[in-house]
């Protein structure tokens, strides 16, 4: 299909000024409108979602890719909620976050903006396309959306029902704009789009983000890989430490706050490494493991260099054992993504050191990685999980999508 996204990119920008006018009783029952049609109109986003999914059973997707492409009536009730999720958080905008008046009475006030248009590109996750909108539209941001082919009869179909729904509320459906491509050349203009475009946020696979990040002349907000890991700490209690790894393992293997490696203590394994075994052989865990480990774990394969940076998105496990927490802390330097990481251990000395020395978005001590997710944190929903440092950090939601402008106000004052 031939496109014109410079035109798209420009309507979002015009859009863009109407949405900062709104009230924010107008965004939330724009909002909550939207929530009721994606309900209704559900069916058509299910048999749309049934074209990708039969092309990914003719191009062999894998069971966790194609479990990240499936819509369900039940999804489409998430979406829905999430939206109305969303109209219930406090607006990020127009707060004040400092003020002050200077001796010549001139008033500042620093205050939250939106960002203007948000560039959003994104893989086989559906449920992306609803979750961005929703975000956007309540900080006062248009959206420009550039999904995977994989998921293109989908994103069509939920993006045909937004824009039902807006024409009946007072914002713009021009604030929202899909590309309807399956041409890598459409992307690329996205990256270079800096006077209509004011950020990117790539959000799937490393390729994708590292594209973006390397060739984008528009500024990008980065989300991470999430190569993430358990440490089972020589003080770990047993049962704490198998809950939380088969958790972060297995709840959802394709998502990018699972657990990829699990990095064990010498002395734990060995005293524990019946019950370690029994729970992986339970749920079908295929191990990746050092020279310790293929010989102290039935079945382990010898695990590579690619193995350590490796994120499965599977019940594959990387597992390295390890003399002390020292040497855990060098391996995640080593091989982390910046995303989550966790410690298990009733040694909070052990505890107060990682989360010191381990420099990543989001750090637990006894709890499972899962917790990444804007709306486990009750953010409602997330666009992404940045890995940067600048901006935005962690789970991105409402705040990551607002900037500041300074305001002064004053009485004939000159300098």
């Amino acid at each position: 299909m031939n496109v014109n996204v410079e035109a798209q990119a420009i309507e979002a920008k015009k859009a863009s000024k109407q949405l900062m006018i709104l009230s924010k009783e107008e965004k939330n029952e724009a909002l909550l409108h939207l929530a009721d049609v994606l309900e209704r109109e559900y069916e058509s986003i299910l048999q749309a979602n049934e074209k990708d999914l039969a092309n990914g059973r003719e191009q062999g997707f894998t069971d966790a890719f194609m479990d990240r492409l499936s819509l369900s009536k039940e999804r489409v009730q998430d979406f829905a909620q999430g939206l109305r999720d969303v109209a219930e958080l406090e607006d990020p905008t127009g707060q004040v976050l400092t003020d002050w008046t200077l001796e010549n009475g001139l008033q500042v006030e620093k205050v939250t903006v939106p960002l203007g248009v948000i560039g959003m590109i994104y893989e086989a996750r559906p449920n992306v396309t609803v979750d961005a909108t929703g975000l956007a539209l309540k900080s006062g941001n248009a959206i420009v959306l550039k999904g995977g082919s994989s998921a293109i009869h989908s994103n069509e179909a939920i993006v045909k029902v937004i824009h039902k729904g807006l024409e009946e509320t007072k914002m713009p459906k021009e604030a929202v704009q899909f590309i309807a491509s399956t041409d890598r050349a459409a992307t690329n203009e996205l990256f270079t789009m800096k006077e209509h475009i004011d950020v990117l946020i790539p959000r799937g696979g490393g390729r994708l983000i590292q594209a973006v990040v390397e060739n984008a002349t528009v500024p990008v907000l980065e989300t991470g890989v999430g190569n993430c890991h358990i440490y089972i700490d020589e003080q770990a209690d047993v049962e704490k430490a198998l809950n939380i790894l088969i958790n972060a393992k297995t709840d959802r293997p394709a998502v990018c706050n699972a657990a990829e490696t699990l990095v064990v203590h010498k002395s734990w394994l060995k005293e524990h490494q019946d019950a370690l075994i029994a729970a992986l052989k339970e749920h079908n865990i295929a191990v990746h493991g050092d020279e310790h480990i293929v010989d102290t774990i039935p079945g382990a394969v010898p695990a590579g260099e690619e193995d350590w940076a490796n994120e499965y998105l599977s019940t594959d496990l990387a597992v390295k054992a390890v003399d002390n927490l020292t040497d855990a802390i060098a391996h995640i330097e080593t091989y982390g993504t910046k995303h989550s990481e966790a410690i298990v251990t009733e040694d909070q000395k052990a505890a107060d050191h990682f989360f010191a020395l381990v420099d990543a978005a989001a750090l637990y001590h006894n709890a499972s990685t899962r917790f990444t997710d804007g709306g486990a944190l009750g953010f409602g929903a997330e666009i992404g999980i940045s890995t940067q440092k600048l901006h935005a950090r962690g789970p991105m939601g409402l705040p990551a999508l607002t900037t500041i402008k300074f305001l002064m106000k004053g009485n004939g004052q000159i300098r």
